[in-house]
């Protein structure tokens, strides 16, 4: 297969992958770098591709794996940069919202990203595959290799463990099993 044909197949996915990648490393840069690898193993790799496939969940896997595989990919953290919260401040108009509510909204965001930084790693996939980037049931199953009914079950535990108050040591750190 050509590369160009690679090109319009695969370019539209950017990014929904970017994304992914992103909240799986909690960096743009690591993000930045597991996209271009990820590319770079597809168009590498796109003779093996079954054309009448999912193309999608084909290069979600090759993400996947290439993060599971990579050097941040299970010591991930998920981290918001000064730029981000310039860029989230200037889009605020004086009037509309106050100091309260816009420390509010930014105590419940870092709420949600602490409790999704908390989960393990198998967890945290599954719950921004299906919620954040909406892939099916079936394109999940295909991502991570799995049976639909292991997709259920461990998207029922995610969502399970999101729902749990989240503990943290003295430095506010979350605590999970693997630091106890």
């Amino acid at each position: 297969m050509n590369p160009e044909f690679f090109e319009q197949l695969a370019m539209p996915l950017f990014d929904q992958l970017y994304n992914f990648a992103h909240w799986l490393t909690g960096d743009r840069a690591d993000a930045e770098d597991l996209v271009q690898e990820t590319y770079a193993k597809a168009l590498k790799g796109f003779r093996s591709f079954q054309q009448g496939t999912n193309l999608r969940a084909w290069m979600y896997r090759i993400l996947r794996n290439t993060f599971h595989t990579s050097r941040t990919g299970l010591a991930a953290q998920n981290t918001s940069s000064l730029e981000e919260e310039e860029a989230q401040g200037n889009d605020v108009t004086a009037h509309t919202i106050t100091p309260e509510l816009l420390l509010l909204k930014q105590e419940d965001q870092q709420t949600v990203l602490n409790a999704l930084a908390a989960l393990p790693v198998s967890y945290r996939e599954i719950i921004l595959l299906c919620e954040v980037e909406e892939l099916s049931y079936r394109e999940i199953a295909q991502v991570l290799d799995v049976p639909i009914g292991t997709v259920m079950s461990r998207l029922s535990r995610a969502r399970t463990a999101l729902r749990q108050p989240q503990k943290t040591n003295p430095l506010g750190r979350p605590i999970n099993a693997r630091t106890l």
